[in-house]
């Protein structure tokens, strides 16, 4: 079997996919990776094979447009305006970005380049002919493809935010460049996705209308040398401090919580580990001597030995936590991640903390908390317990296996 994967441009949205494509590859089956060429690094690394021809609007801006969006309609939570959708400075004002402007210039320069995109991704599928596709949320393309061709497209969800969520939060794009219409296809519509992989334990399922496909989370954040020291303990609890490698860049600067938090797990006498990228590390200035800087660390490597992590709210830092069956306080800065944060809260591994209100003093106080009530804990190992009762990548390779034969699985063509 030939297996196409269609991926977007941040890498953290496609982590989940890369143990399905090592079990694949295992199995015996082909699989490439449609990306665009900013991932030939990060897909290479992961022992996947990258076909670079995709191309668009960054995720960092699609997701600046999004914050613009919310801020305009009121659905924007904090005390402070979001960034500028394209440069990413500070507004002092919403009319200090033209969307009218953008609309009429920016708008359709990027809807050329993702058409040729979709195009390229189109001619490489035609030539390659897989016998499935599998997709992330953002990478509309393997829909496109599987249409194209008559064959299933799975999408991959990246943790327990789903396809079907409110509008301003919606993590499925639409087609701006008008590439499924052009091929010969109704316009896109949620309603085309028919099946979706879901790596989240039951009690986190996030909303779908599709046929749902559960798949135990396997971690991948990445390799790295695995130090001794993490095979050390001493009599303090061991606290992870990780924070995203690229909020700043779509949230804004003062998104920027490293010092508030190190602060925090600082003055509780823990043992703290901080694992973030070496510009944030260095904004840091002087982290104090009781503080273990590892950068870059993958956290399957580090959360299993810690007792709490503190982080934004990403989707892949919550679900490697609950796989070590670790509580996390969260403090959140964009919608999703706060979906993520509210969620895994609820259902009692987490406690969470709008950004805005996440100070050294209430951090402090939740990881306090957390650290003191062992439900959370408790919570946190009956999500794993329950992650791993899913069928693993290597089960799922035999439902894929009968999927790809299933026949009339094709995107409705136009009629037009």
């Amino acid at each position: 079997m030939q297996v196409l994967f269609t991926v977007s441009s941040w890498p953290t949205h496609y982590a989940a996919m890369v143990p399905l494509g090592w079990a694949l590859q295992a199995a015996g089956h082909e699989v490439r990776v449609v990306c665009t060429p900013s991932q030939v690094a990060p897909v290479s690394a992961a022992g996947l094979i990258p076909v670079p021809v995709l191309n668009g609007l960054e995720v960092t801006v699609r997701l600046r447009l999004q914050y613009y969006r919310e801020a305009l309609n009121g659905q924007w939570p904090y005390p402070w305006l979001p960034p500028h959708p394209l440069t990413g400075g500070p507004l002092n004002s919403l009319d200090d970005f033209d969307l009218a402007g953008y609309r009429d210039r920016e708008a359709p320069a990027y809807a050329r380049l993702a058409a040729a995109g979709y195009d390229a991704a189109v001619a490489f599928a035609s030539a390659w002919r897989p016998d499935l596709v599998l997709h992330d949320p953002a990478s509309l393309e393997g829909m496109l493809i599987a249409g194209l061709l008559g064959i299933p497209a799975v999408l991959c969800l990246w943790g327990p935010v789903g396809t079907h969520e409110p509008a301003h939060m919606s993590i499925v794009p639409e087609d701006h460049s008008g590439a499924f219409p052009r091929h010969g296809l109704r316009e896109f519509g949620l309603d085309m996705i028919r099946t979706v992989i879901d790596p989240c334990p039951p009690a986190l399922a996030p909303p779908i209308a599709a046929q749902r496909l559960p798949m135990r989370y396997v971690p991948y954040n990445g390799c790295a040398p695995m130090p001794g020291w993490l095979l050390e303990r001493s009599d303090r609890p061991r606290v992870c401090i990780t924070w995203s490698t690229a909020l700043t860049t779509t949230s804004g600067p003062r998104s920027y919580l490293l010092p508030e938090l190190v602060r925090a797990a600082d003055d509780l006498g823990v043992e703290v580990v901080l694992t973030a990228t070496a510009e944030d590390v260095a904004a840091l200035g002087r982290v104090p001597p009781t503080v273990r800087v590892a950068e870059r660390l993958p956290l399957r490597l580090l959360l299993p030995g810690c007792d709490a992590v503190v982080h934004h709210g990403g989707s892949g830092t919550a679900l490697t936590a609950l796989w070590a069956g670790v509580p996390q306080v969260m403090a959140t800065f964009a919608s999703e991640q706060t979906a993520t944060a509210t969620r895994v809260a609820a259902a009692g591994a987490a406690l969470h903390l709008p950004g805005h209100e996440a100070n050294a003093g209430a951090v402090g106080t939740a990881l306090e908390k957390l650290l003191a009530d062992n439900s959370y804990r408790r919570t946190a190992g009956e999500l794993r317990a329950q992650m791993l009762r899913q069928p693993t990548p290597a089960d799922l390779v035999k439902t894929l296996e009968g999927h790809h034969r299933e026949p009339g699985r094709d995107i409705q063509r136009s009629s037009v």
